[in-house]
Protein backbone atom coordinates (compact mmCIF):
# COMPACT_ATOMS: atom_id res chain seq x y z
CA UNK A 1 0.00 0.00 0.00
CA UNK A 2 0.93 3.52 -0.95
CA UNK A 3 1.38 4.62 2.58
CA UNK A 4 2.49 8.56 2.38
CA UNK A 5 3.79 10.04 5.97
CA UNK A 6 0.73 12.23 5.94
CA UNK A 7 -1.63 10.07 5.67
CA UNK A 8 -0.09 7.09 7.90
CA UNK A 9 -2.40 5.96 11.31
CA UNK A 10 0.77 4.22 13.24
CA UNK A 11 -1.06 4.15 16.80
CA UNK A 12 -1.83 0.25 16.82
CA UNK A 13 -4.69 0.11 19.37
CA UNK A 14 -6.35 3.25 16.96
CA UNK A 15 -5.77 0.83 13.94
CA UNK A 16 -7.20 -2.48 15.89
CA UNK A 17 -10.13 -0.29 17.26
CA UNK A 18 -11.07 1.16 13.88
CA UNK A 19 -11.04 -2.35 12.33
CA UNK A 20 -13.11 -3.27 14.96
CA UNK A 21 -16.05 -0.93 13.99
CA UNK A 22 -15.37 -1.45 10.61
CA UNK A 23 -15.15 -5.36 10.79
CA UNK A 24 -16.51 -6.21 6.99
CA UNK A 25 -12.88 -7.29 5.42
CA UNK A 26 -11.79 -7.94 2.12
CA UNK A 27 -9.70 -11.31 2.73
CA UNK A 28 -7.56 -11.50 -0.31
CA UNK A 29 -5.87 -14.73 -0.45
CA UNK A 30 -3.55 -15.23 -3.53
CA UNK A 31 -2.90 -18.86 -5.39
CA UNK A 32 -2.31 -18.80 -9.25
CA UNK A 33 -4.87 -15.32 -9.95
CA UNK A 34 -5.62 -13.05 -6.80
CA UNK A 35 -9.09 -13.61 -5.28
CA UNK A 36 -10.85 -11.35 -2.83
CA UNK A 37 -14.05 -12.67 -0.63
CA UNK A 38 -15.52 -9.78 2.15
CA UNK A 39 -16.07 -11.69 5.22
CA UNK A 40 -17.01 -9.70 8.66
CA UNK A 41 -14.31 -10.75 11.16
CA UNK A 42 -14.14 -10.63 15.05
CA UNK A 43 -10.88 -8.71 16.17
CA UNK A 44 -8.39 -9.85 18.81
CA UNK A 45 -5.61 -7.12 19.13
CA UNK A 46 -4.22 -8.97 22.06
CA UNK A 47 -3.69 -12.64 21.14
CA UNK A 48 0.18 -12.91 21.22
CA UNK A 49 1.97 -12.26 19.87
CA UNK A 50 0.26 -9.46 17.08
CA UNK A 51 -3.05 -9.89 17.36
CA UNK A 52 -5.49 -12.18 15.24
CA UNK A 53 -9.04 -11.89 13.01
CA UNK A 54 -11.48 -14.70 13.09
CA UNK A 55 -14.51 -15.46 10.77
CA UNK A 56 -16.53 -18.16 9.06
CA UNK A 57 -17.20 -18.63 5.49
CA UNK A 58 -19.51 -21.20 3.89
CA UNK A 59 -18.32 -24.79 3.20
CA UNK A 60 -18.91 -24.50 -0.94
CA UNK A 61 -16.86 -21.39 -1.18
CA UNK A 62 -13.36 -22.73 -2.26
CA UNK A 63 -11.37 -20.07 -0.27
CA UNK A 64 -10.81 -22.13 2.36
CA UNK A 65 -9.13 -24.65 0.66
CA UNK A 66 -7.10 -21.98 -1.10
CA UNK A 67 -6.21 -21.29 2.00
CA UNK A 68 -4.95 -24.43 3.26
CA UNK A 69 -3.01 -24.42 0.54
CA UNK A 70 -1.62 -21.12 0.37
CA UNK A 71 -2.23 -19.28 3.71
CA UNK A 72 -0.54 -16.16 2.89
CA UNK A 73 -3.52 -13.54 3.24
CA UNK A 74 -4.42 -9.70 2.87
CA UNK A 75 -7.75 -8.05 4.71
CA UNK A 76 -8.58 -4.55 4.00
CA UNK A 77 -11.10 -2.72 6.04
CA UNK A 78 -12.81 0.47 4.69
CA UNK A 79 -14.57 2.79 6.38
CA UNK A 80 -15.57 6.83 5.29
CA UNK A 81 -14.56 7.88 2.22
CA UNK A 82 -16.28 11.19 0.06
CA UNK A 83 -15.21 12.62 -3.50
CA UNK A 84 -13.34 16.49 -2.90
CA UNK A 85 -13.99 18.72 -5.36
CA UNK A 86 -11.14 21.80 -5.89
CA UNK A 87 -14.01 24.36 -5.43
CA UNK A 88 -14.27 23.60 -1.18
CA UNK A 89 -10.82 24.45 -1.26
CA UNK A 90 -10.26 28.67 0.19
CA UNK A 91 -6.95 28.53 -2.00
CA UNK A 92 -8.67 27.72 -5.01
CA UNK A 93 -9.76 31.63 -5.82
CA UNK A 94 -5.91 33.05 -4.20
CA UNK A 95 -3.85 30.73 -6.94
CA UNK A 96 -6.28 28.00 -8.80
CA UNK A 97 -3.67 25.58 -8.11
CA UNK A 98 -5.83 22.60 -6.78
CA UNK A 99 -7.09 19.83 -8.53
CA UNK A 100 -10.24 16.67 -7.38
CA UNK A 101 -9.14 14.12 -5.13
CA UNK A 102 -10.80 11.52 -2.95
CA UNK A 103 -10.52 11.31 0.61
CA UNK A 104 -10.76 7.68 2.72
CA UNK A 105 -9.67 5.95 5.99
CA UNK A 106 -8.85 2.73 5.33
CA UNK A 107 -6.67 -0.40 7.22
CA UNK A 108 -5.30 -3.51 6.13
CA UNK A 109 -3.96 -6.83 7.90
CA UNK A 110 -1.33 -9.23 6.89
CA UNK A 111 -0.58 -12.83 8.49
CA UNK A 112 -1.06 -15.99 7.67
CA UNK A 113 -4.54 -18.27 7.48
CA UNK A 114 -5.11 -20.96 9.30
CA UNK A 115 -8.29 -23.46 8.60
CA UNK A 116 -10.61 -24.91 11.22
CA UNK A 117 -12.99 -27.46 9.88
CA UNK A 118 -13.59 -27.86 13.73
CA UNK A 119 -17.50 -27.60 15.12
CA UNK A 120 -16.82 -26.18 18.72
CA UNK A 121 -14.41 -23.71 17.40
CA UNK A 122 -17.17 -22.61 14.48
CA UNK A 123 -19.81 -22.46 16.73
CA UNK A 124 -18.13 -20.47 19.29
CA UNK A 125 -16.54 -18.12 17.30
CA UNK A 126 -20.44 -18.01 15.38
CA UNK A 127 -21.74 -16.85 18.93
CA UNK A 128 -18.82 -14.55 19.71
CA UNK A 129 -19.91 -12.76 16.36
CA UNK A 130 -23.69 -13.04 16.95
CA UNK A 131 -23.55 -11.76 20.52
CA UNK A 132 -21.38 -8.95 18.78
CA UNK A 133 -23.65 -7.22 16.35
CA UNK A 134 -26.75 -8.32 18.44
CA UNK A 135 -25.56 -5.89 21.35
CA UNK A 136 -28.12 -3.16 22.21
CA UNK A 137 -30.68 -4.65 19.67
CA UNK A 138 -33.72 -5.82 21.87
CA UNK A 139 -34.69 -7.77 22.01
CA UNK A 140 -30.82 -9.70 20.91
CA UNK A 141 -30.79 -12.86 19.12
CA UNK A 142 -28.83 -15.54 19.90
CA UNK A 143 -27.55 -18.75 18.96
CA UNK A 144 -29.34 -20.81 21.59
CA UNK A 145 -32.64 -18.99 20.26
CA UNK A 146 -32.58 -21.73 17.35
CA UNK A 147 -33.46 -24.98 17.50
CA UNK A 148 -30.63 -27.40 18.06
CA UNK A 149 -30.58 -29.78 15.39
CA UNK A 150 -30.91 -26.62 13.15
CA UNK A 151 -27.87 -24.70 14.13
CA UNK A 152 -26.01 -27.90 14.14
CA UNK A 153 -27.09 -28.40 10.22
CA UNK A 154 -26.05 -25.12 9.86
CA UNK A 155 -22.96 -25.13 11.76
CA UNK A 156 -21.90 -28.03 9.01
CA UNK A 157 -22.07 -25.88 6.54
CA UNK A 158 -19.44 -23.61 7.59
CA UNK A 159 -15.98 -23.96 7.60
CA UNK A 160 -13.69 -21.43 10.57
CA UNK A 161 -10.63 -18.90 9.50
CA UNK A 162 -8.44 -17.64 11.35
CA UNK A 163 -5.29 -14.60 10.58
CA UNK A 164 -2.54 -14.85 12.75
CA UNK A 165 -1.55 -11.51 12.11
CA UNK A 166 1.95 -10.47 10.72
CA UNK A 167 1.39 -6.35 10.19
CA UNK A 168 -1.41 -3.77 10.26
CA UNK A 169 -1.03 -0.47 9.04
CA UNK A 170 -3.95 2.06 9.11
CA UNK A 171 -4.38 5.26 6.02
CA UNK A 172 -6.77 8.12 6.98
CA UNK A 173 -6.25 9.87 4.03
CA UNK A 174 -8.05 13.94 5.39
CA UNK A 175 -6.30 16.73 3.52
CA UNK A 176 -4.00 16.45 6.05
CA UNK A 177 -1.01 17.71 2.85
CA UNK A 178 -3.27 20.75 3.28
CA UNK A 179 -3.38 24.11 5.15
CA UNK A 180 -5.71 24.40 8.09
CA UNK A 181 -7.86 27.22 5.89
CA UNK A 182 -8.23 24.10 2.97
CA UNK A 183 -8.95 21.50 5.60
CA UNK A 184 -11.71 23.59 6.69
CA UNK A 185 -12.97 24.37 3.65
CA UNK A 186 -13.07 20.68 2.96
CA UNK A 187 -14.73 19.58 6.17
CA UNK A 188 -17.20 22.17 6.15
CA UNK A 189 -18.30 21.43 2.36
CA UNK A 190 -18.80 18.03 3.14
CA UNK A 191 -20.50 18.44 5.95
CA UNK A 192 -23.04 19.90 4.11
CA UNK A 193 -23.63 17.53 1.67
CA UNK A 194 -26.48 15.01 1.29
CA UNK A 195 -24.06 12.08 1.22
CA UNK A 196 -23.65 9.90 3.70
CA UNK A 197 -20.00 9.03 3.11
CA UNK A 198 -19.08 12.86 3.26
CA UNK A 199 -20.74 14.10 6.19
CA UNK A 200 -19.09 10.75 7.99
CA UNK A 201 -15.50 12.09 6.20
CA UNK A 202 -16.38 15.33 7.37
CA UNK A 203 -16.76 14.38 11.49
CA UNK A 204 -13.29 12.72 10.83
CA UNK A 205 -11.39 15.67 9.48
CA UNK A 206 -13.18 17.39 12.51
CA UNK A 207 -12.39 14.78 14.73
CA UNK A 208 -8.43 14.86 13.56
CA UNK A 209 -8.75 18.37 14.02
CA UNK A 210 -9.46 19.14 17.75
CA UNK A 211 -6.14 19.58 19.11
CA UNK A 212 -4.99 16.92 21.69
CA UNK A 213 -5.25 19.09 24.94
CA UNK A 214 -8.95 19.56 24.08
CA UNK A 215 -10.25 16.05 22.38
Amino acid sequence: MFDPPPFRLEDREKIFAFIAAHPLGLLISMEGAPCADLIPFLTEPDFAPSGRLLAHVSRANPLWRRLQRQPEALVVFQGENAYVSPALYASKPLHGKVVPTWNYTMAQARGRAVVHDDMEWVLAQAKALTDKHEAGKSPPWAVKDAPDDYIEAQLRRIVGIEILIDSVVGKFKLSQNRDAADRRGVSEGLAQQQDAGAKAVAARMMERDVPEELG
